[in-house]
């Protein structure tokens, strides 16, 4: 399919390893060539395996740096054996290809395979540590990587001892000083083993009882256990990833650790994608979260009367995106059949809630539409077999609030131009308390609207754009 894959690059010290990579994650073409310290030889090398890999389907290239990188000014801060820094990498690969490129620190362009794809799938909040030459890191927060001013996330200058060795970002005592696998190969050669000895050796030698062993990975490890503790008591992250080439010797190296009980606690695990995370992860932070042929929903969500039918038609008058309401499926029905209870009334909630995702389910692929409902007054074991039966793609929600008694003022204010059977204005006290106890539901990315302010409509659409294109944290405050 033209223009749906996209190119992802993982600069190494060894191998610049590129691949074409489908939106879902999947490898369709690889390529590898030697990598080089002079910086230009490396643009021009990236040039030579993206020409080989471009069939035609390409919409997108991302390089995944060894070294600093400002994110939002795609530029390169520094770096080690590969220095990108004097090089306008994405501007080059852009006017060379035509495509848009996305240039991020490899340890960052890791989590995000890992997150989408691999042993992260499913967590939202994880903190990954590259395990290699040096040691990378990067963090992801509520699904998102965290930036800060631009290059946050530099895990390996964690300092684990101030009197320790020199580092090169200038401190002493670096966890990348003891814990990397350079700092490895020191350990081993004043513990006096063959230089050829490896983290596989070690552990089988640890295994059968060797105490130099024991030794040595205790002096490698160990600092790596305090950074790692550090970090979650810091981030409280639902898991910890060890990847890179030492990902998993690391990993095997703790278990033979002692930790130390305290409060804070997440679970460390090793990362599975290998080195095919850094050119996954790149060609997935290059695309869009969704393809273009998904359907997407925003959910207006909110307590009876707290201004969630203002907010969906002014998205609606901003976007185009049709309307789905609760109110407008149920209130013909309401209208024709006679004797409606409260009882009977919920249960045609139900079915009006049903029916507007089964709606959305009929839609045609590509389509975004706009429900507008109190999603709260049905349990999620109901609601969320309608979300995915709807074939959806992309969620987010608009959390409509206000103050309770302001949203029972204007309940009683309406009450006589709705049909009977809505509730009438013994409801009012039973509704400002409900409004007070209520919760978004928190499926996606949310943004929290305050009804009693005047609504920026421009500002509403734009943030949903880039909510439903996943380009913005998943919750933020109106």
């Amino acid at each position: 399919m033209a223009g749906r894959n996209a190119i992802g690059i993982d600069i190494g010290g060894t191998h610049i390893r590129a691949a074409r990579v489908s939106p879902e994650g999947e490898i369709l073409a690889r390529a590898r060539i030697a990598s080089a310290p002079d910086p230009h030889l490396v643009l021009e090398r990236i040039e030579a395996l993206a020409a080989e890999l471009d069939d035609g389907s390409v919409a997108a290239m991302g390089v995944g740096v060894p070294g600093r990188v400002d994110f939002g000014a795609r530029r390169v801060l520094s770096g080690g054996y590969v220095d990108l820094s004097r090089v306008p990498l994405a501007e080059h690969l852009e006017a060379r290809f035509g495509w848009p490129v996305t240039v991020d620190n490899d340890c960052s362009m890791a989590l995000v395979a890992e997150a989408r794809v691999g042993a992260g799938r499913g967590a939202e909040n994880i903190v990954m540590l590259t395990i290699g030459t040096g040691i990378g890191g990067a963090i992801m927060e509520g699904g998102r990587l965290l930036r800060s001013r631009g290059t946050a996330g530099q895990l390996g200058h964690i300092l684990v001892d101030p009197a320790g060795e020199p580092c090169l970002c200038g401190k002493r005592g670096c966890v990348e000083t003891v814990s990397s696998g350079t700092a490895l190969g020191r350990h081993i050669a004043r513990a006096g083993l063959p230089a050829g000895t490896s983290a596989a050796d070690l552990l089988t030698h640890r295994a059968g009882g060797d105490e130099v062993a024991r030794g040595v990975l205790q002096a490698w490890a160990g600092p790596l256990r305090h950074a790692i503790d550090d970090l979650v008591a810091i981030l409280d992250p639902e898991l910890v990833l060890l990847g890179g080439g030492l990902g998993e010797a690391a990993f095997a190296a703790l278990s033979g650790i002692e930790k130390v009980a305290c409060w804070y606690d997440s679970p460390v695990a090793p990362a599975r994608l290998g080195d095919d995370a850094g050119v996954i992860g790149a060609a997935l932070a290059a695309l869009p979260e969704r393809s273009s042929t998904q359907k997407r929903l925003v959910l207006v969500n909110g307590v009876p009367a707290s201004g969630k039918s203002g907010v969906a038609r002014a998205l609606s008058d901003a976007t185009g995106w049709p309307i789905l309401s609760i109110d407008t499926v149920k209130n013909p029905f309401l209208t024709e059949i006679e004797g409606v209870d409260r009882p009977f009334n919920r249960k045609l909630g139900r079915a009006s809630m049903a029916a507007m995702f089964a709606l959305a389910r009929e839609a045609p692929e590509g389509t975004t539409l706009i429900l507008d409902a109190w999603f709260g007054f049905q349990p999620r074991d109901f609601l969320d077999p309608l979300l995915a039966d709807a074939g959806v793609g992309s969620v987010v929600e608009l959390w409509c609030s206000a103050p309770p008694e302001t949203i029972g003022a204007r309940y009683a204010a309406r009450v006589a131009d709705r049909p009977v059977g809505h509730p009438g204005l013994d409801y009012v006290p039973e509704l400002i308390a409900l409004a007070a106890r209520a919760r978004p539901l928190d499926l996606g990315p949310r943004l929290d609207v305050d009804t009693t302010t005047a609504l920026d409509a421009a500002r509403l659409k734009g943030w949903v754009l880039s909510a439903l294109d996943g380009t913005v944290r998943p919750s933020l405050a109106a």
